[in-house]
């Protein structure tokens, strides 16, 4: 379906990328702060719902554009090389957000759920993301579909795991999404640099 080395390569670089705390985590870990792991699992919970919309998404997009593609298939994925590298360079040269000062929410499930949905739902530059980091990993010699749905499965599946992680140890997370903010930032735009330029120097091979 998918070739292991790809998968292999798409698992580790996804857990670097996913580990690096970003507004999602900021909530999670500010109502796990607040109302105890239990509302951070929930939180969880609202994230990963709005997360399967757009990986679902993604993935019928990339699978309609990759199977029409045919010989434009390398052209979208040096597209999604570009964008890695620029979005790395973006992140390393803006000023950090303070994480910390996300508040949480009332103590409610609804608008707990809710407010995660949205923030994970409103983030702009999810979708792009997706749709330029998916296809590095898809081997054009194989059925595009199939292997879109792996992928996002696996990124699910990474995703709730490292979330609840943050959610179940949250106390601690906190004063680490403070400190050195300005070196996070630099770390999240050199793995997406390190991504967008290791899996084209990888095809160049």
């Amino acid at each position: 379906m998918i070739d292991p080395h790809l998968l292999l390569a798409f698992i580790a670089t996804v857990t670097l990328v996913i580990l690096i705390p970003g507004p999602n985590v900021a909530l999670i870990v500010a109502n796990s702060v607040a109302w105890g792991p239990r509302t951070g699992l929930l939180t969880v919970f609202g994230t990963s719902s709005a997360m399967v919309l757009q990986l679902g998404l993604t993935a019928f997009g990339m699978a309609e554009a990759l199977g029409t593609a045919g010989g434009w298939f390398e052209t979208l994925r040096w597209i999604g090389v570009a964008y890695l590298v620029w979005l790395g360079i973006a992140h390393w040269r803006s000023a950090p957000a303070d994480l910390t000062r996300i508040a949480a929410q009332p103590k409610s499930a609804k608008a707990i759920y809710g407010r995660a949905v949205l923030v994970s739902l409103t983030n702009p530059k999810t979708l792009l993301f997706y749709g330029a980091f998916f296809p590095q990993f898809v081997d054009p010699a194989r059925p595009a579909g199939p292997q879109a749905a792996l992928l996002s499965a696996v990124f699910l599946l990474l995703a709730v795991t490292l979330d609840s992680g943050w959610a179940l140890l949250a106390g601690r997370a906190r004063p680490l999404l403070a400190r050195h903010a300005r070196l996070r930032q630099r770390i999240t735009g050199s793995v997406l640099v390190g991504a967008g330029l290791g899996l084209a120097l990888a095809r160049g091979k």
